[in-house]
């Protein structure tokens, strides 16, 4: 945790919050901190700036905050992949919003299995939690969006059209013939990543009708949460 995020419940007065639970025991365990230290603070969706405890108990932390920073500025990128089994999405989740990731779709797929849409960890709860911790890792503060759409052709029909006017859509696939491309510019991108073993090539054919680009990492078969990362790697460098 690189920085300690703080939600409207968690203010007592103006410029102070007390927190409790997991944040208490990272800043008791892990960081180490005492009454009187500094600690890089932030609201949720609002500024960054620092905070001093004022007091530590085994329940309960209070701290003196200011915000006086912006947040890092997001990437533009929409992130549209097919829901991966939990430990998966969580990694999913977390590492991309670490990277500026704003906006997560979950689609369903032909190799998506439906046990995945009854997962705990697309509980709201769960999924905050999980973006919580990847905006902690960035220092940020600006809560993405997540939206799940378990059938595909509804996907397709009623959302597809909107996200795909707002940028260059791309899909990455180990089996396409063009290479990534070099230079995708500063536009927003819509990126593309089908499930453990890919889309099947009806749905692949189905992406390219609806104006997708199809493109190659290279001939390696990568799990989700690293062709992810090194997608949103190629994106970002």
């Amino acid at each position: 945790m690189n920085l300690l995020l703080l939600d409207g419940d968690d203010f007592i007065a103006e410029g102070r919050a007390r927190v409790a639970g997991r944040r208490l025991r990272h800043v008791r365990e892990i960081v180490r901190a005492d009454v009187g230290d500094t600690l890089r603070v932030g609201r949720v969706d609002g500024p960054v700036g620092s905070g001093r405890i004022l007091t530590l108990t085994d329940d309960a932390l209070e701290i003196e905050v200011t915000f006086d920073q912006r947040p890092p500025d997001p990437v533009p990128v929409t992130l549209v992949f097919a829901l991966p089994r939990p430990p998966t999405l969580r990694k999913v989740l977390q590492q991309a919003t670490a990277m500026g990731v704003k906006r997560f779709v979950a689609i369903g797929a032909k190799r998506v299995e439906r046990s995945y849409w009854t997962s705990k960890a697309l509980r709201p709860e769960a999924l905050r939690d999980d973006l919580l911790l990847g905006l902690e890792q960035a220092r940020d503060t600006a809560l993405p969006i997540f939206e799940a759409w378990p059938r595909l052709a509804a996907f397709r029909r009623e959302r597809w059209p909107e996200l795909r006017a707002g940028g260059r859509a791309v899909l990455a696939d180990a089996e396409a013939e063009l290479c990534w491309p070099r230079e995708l510019g500063a536009a927003p991108v819509i990126l593309v990543v089908g499930p453990e073993g890919g889309f099947i090539p009806e749905e692949v054919a189905a992406w390219r009708d609806g104006g997708c680009e199809v493109v190659s990492l290279g001939p390696r078969t990568l799990r989700v949460e690293t062709a992810v990362v090194a997608l949103l790697g190629r994106l970002l460098g």
